[in-house]
């Protein structure tokens, strides 16, 4: 029989963000949005779940204001083989459900809170052509912490991070979370 595995101990090492700079960060990326695509016709936010939904929740809010009118939003739902925090050898699995809009001959954003392996988006592009045939797919981050395994790169990103492999970007959205911030935590070896 074999005893059950701990929690790793974690231990913080700083804020990268605050609430302020997060809200800050999202107004830049929505004016940055409608530039790079010329205004927000054709447009779609689709948020990786967990963080990235009210991300993209929340970047289809500010876009809307600038643009005068709704922006569709949609969810896609990555799922993990974990049991812990470690992000050693972690596997995405799509969980298969409704989108909330159709995606053909339409510029996504693909919205998710911390951009590592690319192994999470490889997974949630190959769900997002399960729904259609996009006119375009870009990508956004909050975060870029580097160490990338495939050759995935954000279009759109809030704010790039040097960690090592034993430190974890650790965001907290008011959403989910009932706190707003981004942390650099670390394994206690």
């Amino acid at each position: 029989m074999s005893e059950p595995k701990s929690k790793p101990q974690l231990r913080e090492k700083g804020r990268i963000m605050s609430a302020s700079e997060i809200e800050r960060t999202l107004v830049r990326l929505a004016h940055e949005i409608v530039e790079k695509n010329n205004g927000a016709d054709h447009l779609g936010l689709v948020g990786i779940k967990r963080r990235g939904v009210p991300l993209a929740e929340r970047l289809g809010s500010l876009i809307g204001g600038i643009e005068k009118r709704p922006i569709d939003t949609g969810v896609l739902d990555i799922s993990f083989y974990r049991d812990d925090l470690s992000t050693h050898d972690v596997r995405p699995v799509v969980v298969h459900g409704a989108l909330g809009f159709d995606v053909n001959d339409r510029n996504i954003i693909l919205i998710d809170d911390v951009l590592y392996t690319g192994r999470t988006i490889r997974a949630a592009l190959d769900a997002l052509f399960s729904h259609g045939r996009p006119r375009s797919v870009q990508l956004l981050v909050l975060i870029d912490r580097g160490h990338r395994e495939l050759p995935i790169e954000a279009r759109f990103v809030g704010r790039t991070v040097q960690t090592t492999n034993n430190e974890i970007i650790e965001v907290k959205l008011r959403e989910i979370d009932s706190d707003e911030q981004v942390l650099l935590v670390e394994h206690i070896v």
